[in-house]
Parts: C-alpha cells; structure tokens; sequence
C-alpha cells in the first residue's frame, strides 16, 4: 500500500523582529471607526496575553510571496532532483503583494513562478495554487497525498507563503498579529507502514463564513481603497475550540488510534491561549485530566501567525534540531491540525519513518 512520507523540509523566517513595544505609537480604532480610549501599553499588554506573541516577523519591502517560497522550496530541495517532482503546489492567500502597492498579483500563479525560479524544465511537473485560509499548506499535504496513493505521483512539494503584513489593518488591534513567512515540504511515495495514517478536512460556511474577510481600514480618515482583514476573534476562538477538537478525534478514530498514541499535536500558531484551549478541549473528549507538558510545541512567541506558513515553518524547525525539548522520532505518532478562513478545518495523523528525513539527522 503506497503512503505519503515527509521527507524533506524547509523554511524562510524573516530577519526582521518586531517587538511588541513597536506598536505603542500606534492609533487604534474599533469597527464603527472611533479611536480607542484604553492606553496603548494596556492594549499591547493584553494582546500578550491573549496571543503570546512576543514579537513577529517582517518581510524585507522588497520580498514577495513568491520570494520567499522559493527560499524556502531551495531550503527543502537541497541534492534533490527537481525535475522528478511531479507537483508543486503553493498555499497561500493574497498572492505576491508588494509592500509599496496593495493589489495582488497572482498570474501567473504563484506555484508557476516558483517552478520557474526552480529552473524546474519537466513540463509534467504540475504547479497550482491553494488558497484554503490558514489551514491551506495542510490540505496542499492531504492534496498531495491523494496524488501519491492514487500512483499519479511519487514526489510532490507543498509550500505556504504569506506576506500577512502588507494586508493587516495598522489601525486595527489585530494586525499585531500578523506575521510574514514561508515553510516547504517535500512528500514521496513509500511501500513503509508510516507517513500519513488518515486525514480529514470539514468547511462551514453556512453560519461562519465572514468570520474572517476582507474590509475598509477602521481608520475613518483613511482615503484610500485598499481593504485589509478583518476577524471576529471572540467568534473564531469559540468555533475553533468547539470544532478542532471534534474533527481531530473524528481524524485519529479513522487511523484506529486514540490520544494515548500521540506524541506531538502540531497545530496552527494563530494564538497561544485559543491553540491551549483547543488542545484540552481534545484531553477533555478523551476524559484525560493530564496534559503533557511537551506535546504541543509552540512559536507564535516570536514568529507570531505567519497564516499557512506557521505548521511547516514549525515542522522545519522541529525536523532540523532547532526546537529544545522537541524531537520527533521514528514510529512516533504526530497530529497535524489547523483553523481558519471559510471556515475550514483540517487535521492529519502522521507516523514517523524509520529512516528520517536526510537533512534532519542531528
């Protein structure tokens, strides 16, 4: 039975780090347009610790979505052979937006100028967009994967990359947020009994779909036409904890595992305290009271919520020794999941290889 393992990773942090006393001088307003009246350093304070976002990081003005995919798609392809990749698929959700000019830029897609950059000559090698919300590199991988195990594939690298920044509001309290970034994953088939166990993948839209979208800045002397995104936090973080959990276990009872199985829960670094919530909310269905201390590893802190680069940037960093107290060993058994726009939902049970990936032997 063919199965889709992780074989090789890579990841673009930018080199920027914006602290949080970066938005002390700021001028916040709230949804009807009127200037907040709370301090700044209180507002900062809070935002803490709700996100525990310490800081984040920017991309250079002069780095795009793109740019930094294929940064982070050299990163990953290291002594690869390029033209035996059969898919290139990119996640992501505003395309290349330049930071003087907010219009997206997405044709050519995004994975077509990447596959270009990658000097990748194979016609076959299929390159598409995805743009799915934040959970999108992860439905890029359970993609991917239906390629494998239908045979129509044996390599296929998935990518998310968001310049998040350039669309967040500077007058709205959640741009402190947004982060910019890129991770890649390189996927191949394998005869082993390991890599991708089962996914699962659930969309409301019914009721949820404009909890995230897109809006006119809250600032009312703003002139120009841009629109920038918008969330109902207080209503993402009740979806979120009602819903991850649930499709999680719906997720690890088709791979016939249960929560005592799992070694690590890697999920989205949308917010520290939402990501805590879920993760217990998941303890509290399998009726265990005790969370262990390492299972869900964390870099919003300094990398705040970088959308669909957040899961393979932390995958990257795990894979490559860069974590402390973090390490993924064979047989283990890792649950991806991820919230946001759609709102979509996703989860993966994967299962360590015996052989690591190449690049992560430390």
């Amino acid at each position: 039975m063919k199965r889709s393992i992780i074989t090789r990773t890579g990841s673009y942090i930018p080199p920027e780090r914006v602290p949080n006393t970066r938005f002390l001088g700021r001028e916040f307003y709230d949804a009807d347009g009127r200037r907040l009246q709370r301090p700044n350093p209180e507002i900062v304070k809070k935002l803490h610790e709700i996100t525990g976002i310490e800081e984040r990081r920017y991309a250079p003005p002069d780095v795009c979505t793109t740019d930094m995919a294929a940064i982070a798609a050299e990163s990953a392809l290291a002594g690869v052979d390029r033209e035996g990749i059969d898919y290139i698929i990119v996640a992501h959700n505003f395309g290349d937006l330049k930071a003087d000019n907010l219009r997206t830029d997405m044709v050519p897609t995004i994975a077509a100028r990447v596959k270009q950059r990658l000097k990748i000559k194979n016609p076959y090698a299929v390159a598409f967009d995805l743009p799915f919300g934040c959970p999108g590199w992860l439905q890029g991988v359970i993609t991917a994967d239906y390629f494998i195990r239908s045979g129509d594939a044996r390599k296929a690298l998935v990518i998310g990359a968001e310049t998040l920044v350039r669309v967040a509001d500077p007058h709205d309290v959640d741009s402190m947020i947004y982060s910019d970034g890129a991770g890649a994953a390189l996927l191949e088939a394998t005869e082993e009994d390991a890599g991708i166990l089962a996914h699962l993948t659930r969309s409301d839209t019914l009721d949820h779909a404009f909890l995230l979208r897109m809006g006119r800045s809250y600032n009312p002397g703003s002139s120009g036409g841009e629109i920038f995104v918008k969330m109902d936090g207080h209503d993402i973080y009740k979806y979120a904890v009602k819903t991850v959990p649930a499709v999680v276990k719906k997720n690890l009872d088709h791979a016939g595992l249960g929560l005592g199985d799992v070694a690590k829960i890697l999920i989205h670094q949308a917010n520290e305290k939402m990501d805590a919530a879920i993760v217990k909310r998941l303890f509290d269905l399998y009726k265990v009271k005790t969370i262990p201390a390492d299972i869900m590893p964390m870099i919003i802190s300094w990398t705040g919520n970088s959308s669909v680069a957040t899961l393979p940037t932390l995958l990257d960093l795990i894979l490559k020794g860069n974590m402390d107290g973090h390490r993924l060993h064979p047989g283990d058994i890792v649950v991806f999941a991820s919230v946001g726009a759609g709102m979509n939902v996703n989860s993966m049970v994967y299962r360590v290889p015996s052989q690591p990936a190449s690049h992560a032997v430390t």
